[in-house]
This record gives structure tokens, C-alpha cells and sequence, in this order.
């Protein structure tokens, strides 16, 4: 018998990725099928697996929308091949989200389905927003509407209400607050329009019925949410203070390393802040062949000092030692160089301590400081490194001072295939605010996948989005193949990048 699929009805909350349920989060993860809305933030896209397929079905006001019988019959269609699929929602399912024509299909086609509530933007907007929506004095209590239909509300009734929380009515501003001011509302009262709440670009008006709309005129304000009380006022009390403890808040960053390393650092760059996308451009796999570094770890008693220079050698050669038989005695005689800090802690993290780690966080440096007494002449190197494509001075200048430097592939990187869907639509909309490399190679692969997504035309859409670098050899890469590079690390590691974007954001940066 076929295994049932079901359907997911799921609320994303806001949009950030940081107020989904942990029940909405899971079930991303596990979705054969997503079914999203327009509002739901792109990072959000980056919770289900590269297996999961993605239907984009958004509403959008005054835009070409899809028709709610589509997205019905579609939620049924996957469910009867008997997939789960998660219909992400803005908001919660059961505030304005015509869930209930969904429902409605669902059963009629005896299809199982489950709801799972989400944050409204009706309460997050406001309070992100520094906007209390209930007050001992000024507030007890509020009303939230959508204001598709002007003519179907009762303005008197509403211009009675302490605080109002309006909905979808950025399009229809200046004729609501005529509204409320002939049913009775002075001009005065306090306005404020909150648009993209919880993202990177929120924006928020503050006025009053009288002066709001001249102070939004021309400004696209979909998607946002209108407040009306004298609530509003104590904004300027409330406002969270969140910039100095947070630099990169409003920023959207997208990280090129690839997929299995960018934990680390997403998690430096959300610590300060930012939201962060991934665009992976690199992908670590296996190097084609074991033989040689199986032989060389065979070898290992004939090699005097072992040269790891990036965290993917160390996993990968000991990963490799450890399936062979062997375990962490095996190098006892041997001296092990890394280049740097984060090489050295993957290698602590396995349980054992560089000789050697050059001044500077670069290959160049390790040469130029090898600790060995009567030099490099007749010792014996193993260097377990990328199967193609890295730089070779390592190998040069060790070679051209009379070691013997045995070279085995230890890894694999190469090319994605393409963007990401989060990425490629990041850029596609203008949304990126920098765009982060840590190697010359991301850098060029990065410059291949846009080519790809966007034609020969794919530089402009960089445009305004700034270019950060690890350090000189990226860097160099950037000006080769993007024309420029406005942020590089003055250290030469994940934290010291972090760092020079944090000072590109605050304006501090050369």
C-alpha cells in the first residue's frame, strides 16, 4: 500500500527565520514539498533539504497573484503522491491566510493535513517596532483588520477603537486616514507604518492621520502593517536600543563558503546581527582516488613533519588514517605544521597539537618561518591537500630549499551546480548587502554560477551589494573576476572578516 502523504498548513511567523516555531522549523527539514508565500523571508527556503521541491505560490498586492484554486488543487496533487508537503504560510494560518479553502480541498479530497500555528505579524510588527499594543492608560485593548475592502468596515466603529492594527493597506493609506478623521478621529491621533517587519530592511513611519501619508508619498510601503493609537507615542521610550549591541542589524549577508563550513561562520555573523544567506560555492567531496594517500599513510614512519593547511586536510586525512586502521600513535614521529588558527583547532579538536603554526595565516609565511633547524634540505613532507587547484609556492619553495614534498589528494572541491534558490533570489531582488569570500576559489566559481543564473549582464547585479575578502589572495581573486573588493580582514581568519564587516557597517572601514 502507498504511503499516505499529508499536508502541513504551517505559520512562518513574521518572516525571520528567528521567530519560527521549532515545530515549523522541523517539519522544513523534513517537507518533500514546499509551498510558499511571497511574504516568507528567503532565508527561511534554506530549512529544507536540496531534495525538497519548492512551488512558490505568493500574493502580493497590486501583482500578478496565484489563484487560490491553483494552490488547492496543488496541495492535493502532492499530498495523493504521498508526499508531505509544508504550505508555509505568513503569519498564522488562521489570521487572514485563507487557510480554510485549503481545508476545504484537503478534506473533500480525503487528504490528512495538520496545523501548526505561527507568530501574527499583526502583534510581532508592532512590538519589533517598539510599539506596545495594550497600555494600563493609553490601551486596553486593540482591533486588527485588513483593509482590502474599505467599504465593507465601519469606520465609525473603528475610529472608536483605542488602538487599530490594520493590515495589507499600504496601497489605500491616505484614504483610511480620511476615513477615520470623518467617522470622528482627530488628525492628530499617532500613526505608524511598519514595513518588513522583523527582516533586514524593516522600515518604520511615524506620524499621525494628518501628516503620515505626505511623509510615506512615494515610498513603496507593501508589505506592512499600520498602527493607529496613542500607543505609538511611546515608541520613542520603548524602541529597543539594539544597535550598538548589534552592527549588522538590517544587514543581509551572503556567505560563499561551502555548505558543511558555514555554520561557523553564520554563526559570528547572526551573533552581531545580520541575516545571512547561504550561497555555497563550493562543494567538499572526496578526492577521486584513495591510492595515494593510502599509500602515503602506509608510509608514514619514512616522512619527517606532516603539512595541513586548512581544516578540510586535517578531517579528511584523519578521517582516512582512522578507516586504514590506524589511530593518532601513528604520528608520534612526526612534527605537523598547519596554517592557521582555525586548522589548529580542528586539529586540537582530534586531539593533537601543531609544532608549528606560522606568525602569519598564510602558506607564503610557512615557508618563510619553517622552524627546522638545518633547514628544509633532505626532509621528507606529507602535504594531504586539495586534489586541484591550489596554489603551488607551498610545494615550490619547499622543493627549490631541498625538501621532498609528497603531494596526496586529500579532498575535492568543486563547482555547485547552481545557486541556491535563496541565494539567486537575494540577489535577483536586491536584497544582499555584502557578499562575503574566503578563498580565491569561492570567488571564482562564484563568477561561474552567476554567469549561469543570470547571463553575460551578471555583474550588475552586484550593484551596491560590497565585496568582502579573508585576505590578499581572495582579494586579488575579487578584482580579477568581480572588478572590486570593498572589505578585507585585516586578520586573516573567519573572525577577523567578521570583524572587517562589522567596521564596513559602522562606517569605520579605510
Amino acid at each position: 500500500m502507498p504511503n499516505p502523504g499529508k499536508v502541513y498548513l504551517v505559520g512562518a511567523g513574521p518572516g525571520s527565520l528567528a521567530y519560527l516555531t521549532v515545530s515549523a522549523r522541523q517539519l522544513l527539514a523534513e517537507a518533500d514539498v514546499l509551498v510558499y508565500d511571497a511574504l516568507v523571508d528567503l532565508s527561511l527556503l534554506q530549512q529544507v533539504s536540496p531534495t525538497c521541491e519548492q512551488i512558490h505560490v505568493g500574493k502580493r498586492g497590486g501583482q500578478p497573484s496565484t489563484p487560490q484554486a491553483e494552490i488547492n488543487r496543488c496541495l492535493v496533487e502532492q499530498c495523493l503522491q504521498g508526499k508531505t508537503v509544508v504550505r508555509l504560510k505568513s503569519g498564522d494560518p488562521f489570521i487572514f491566510g485563507r487557510t480554510a479553502a485549503e481545508i476545504q480541498a484537503l478534506q473533500a479530497a480525503r487528504c490528512a493535513f495538520e496545523i501548526i500555528p505561527g507568530i501574527s505579524s499583526a502583534l510581532a510588527a508592532p512590538l519589533l517596532a517598539g510599539i506596545p499594543l495594550t497600555d494600563p492608560v493609553l490601551s486596553r485593548g486593540f482591533g486588527v483588520f485588513t483593509v482590502h475592502d474599505l467599504d465593507g468596515l465601519d469606520w465609525s466603529a473603528l475610529s472608536r477603537l483605542e488602538t487599530l492594527v490594520l493590515l495589507m493597506g499600504g496601497r489605500r493609506l491616505p484614504e483610511i486616514c480620511q476615513r477615520l478623521q470623518q467617522h470622528g478621529q482627530r488628525g492628530e491621533m499617532p500613526v505608524a507604518v511598519i514595513r518588513w517587519a522583523s527582516q533586514p530592511q524593516q522600515q518604520v513611519w511615524q506620524g499621525t492621520l494628518l501628516s503620515i501619508s505626505q511623509q510615506t508619498r512615494g515610498a513603496r510601503l507593501s508589505p506592512c502593517i499600520i498602527v493607529i493609537g496613542e500607543v505609538v507615542r511611546l515608541r520613542e521610550y520603548l524602541q529597543p536600543a539594539v544597535r550598538a549591541m548589534q552592527p549588522l542589524k538590517y544587514k543581509t549577508i551572503l556567505v560563499t563558503r561551502a555548505a558543511s563550513q558555514s555554520s561557523r561562520f553564520t554563526d559570528l555573523l547572526t551573533a552581531q546581527g545580520a541575516a545571512v544567506i547561504d550561497l555555497p560555492a563550493l562543494e567538499i567531496r572526496p578526492p577521486t582516488s584513495w591510492e595515494p594517500m593510502d599509500n602515503a599513510i602506509a608510509a608514514l614512519p619514512s616522512f619527517d613533519w606532516l603539512i595541513l593547511t586548512s581544516a578540510n586536510a586535517v578531517t579528511f586525512f584523519l578521517d582516512r588514517l582512522l578507516a586504514a586502521g590506524g589511530d593518532l600513535r601513528s604520528l608520534a614521529q612526526l612534527k605537523i605544521a598547519v596554517v592557521g588558527q582555525k586548522t589548529a583547532t580542528v586539529l586540537r579538536q582530534r586531539g593533537l597539537t601543531p609544532d608549528f603554526i606560522p606568525p602569519e595565516y598564510v602558506a607564503d609565511s610557512l615557508v618563510a618561518h619553517f622552524p627546522a633547524a638545518g633547514g628544509l634540505k633532505g626532509l621528507r613532507l606529507l602535504f594531504p591537500r586539495v586534489e586541484s587547484g591550489g596554489r603551488t609556492v607551498l610545494v615550490d619553495e619547499m622543493a627549490a630549499q631541498g625538501a621532498t614534498v609528497v603531494e596526496v589528494p586529500a579532498y575535492e572541491s568543486v563547482c555547485p551546480a547552481h545557486l541556491t534558490a535563496a541565494g539567486e533570489a537575494a540577489l535577483a531582488q536586491n536584497q544582499a548587502d555584502a557578499i562575503s569570500f574566503a578563498s580565491s576559489k569561492t570567488v571564482r566559481h562564484f563568477a561561474q554560477l552567476m554567469q549561469q543564473a543570470f547571463g553575460r549582464d551578471w555583474l550588475g547585479r552586484l550593484d551596491g551589494v560590497a565585496i568582502a575578502s579573508i585576505g590578499p589572495q581572495t582579494s586579488q581573486a575579487c578584482e580579477q573576476q568581480l572588478g572590486r573588493v570593498d572589505i578585507e580582514a585585516a586578520e586573516y581568519t573567519l573572525e577577523g572578516l567578521t570583524q572587517a564587516i562589522v567596521e564596513w557597517a559602522d562606517g569605520s572601514s579605510a
